[in-house]
């Protein structure tokens, strides 16, 4: 059985940074594109980040661009998702989820029905 546990949510003020950490348990990560989604109360979920397989090419959201860092951890089954210079906008719930192994992130990474896999989410509240 797949299953992605998110983590490293919490509370932030703004200007700081957070490491989310997405762990996979019955998949190999390292086999699968995979990305970062949020959404925050009463807005739509957003593709955020997503790295593809390897690790050659990245995508992020306009929004976190220059802000946020994808890595992957294969000696760990991690990816995880670092976001600097906080902002209160910043504050959801952070998804991960997986494609299938044979795609690709490419330019529709954004688009949540690609995703095979998906965790349950970490919350992240940016605030003073």
């Amino acid at each position: 059985q797949v299953q992605l546990v998110e983590s490293g949510g919490g509370f932030v003020q703004p200007g700081g940074m957070l490491t989310l950490t997405c762990a996979a348990s019955g998949i190999s990560l390292d086999q699968y594109p995979v990305a970062w989604f949020r959404q925050d109360s009463g807005k739509p979920r957003e593709g955020v980040s997503c790295v593809g397989r390897p690790a050659r090419s990245n995508y992020y959201a306009d929004s976190i661009k220059g802000r946020g860092t994808i890595s992957r951890d294969d000696a760990t089954n991690t990816v995880s998702l670092q976001i600097t210079f906080l902002k209160p906008e910043d504050t959801a719930v952070y998804y991960c989820a997986t494609l299938p192994a044979d795609a690709g992130c490419g330019n529709t990474w954004t688009q949540e029905g690609r995703y095979v896999h998906w965790g349950q989410g970490t919350q992240v509240i940016v605030s003073t």
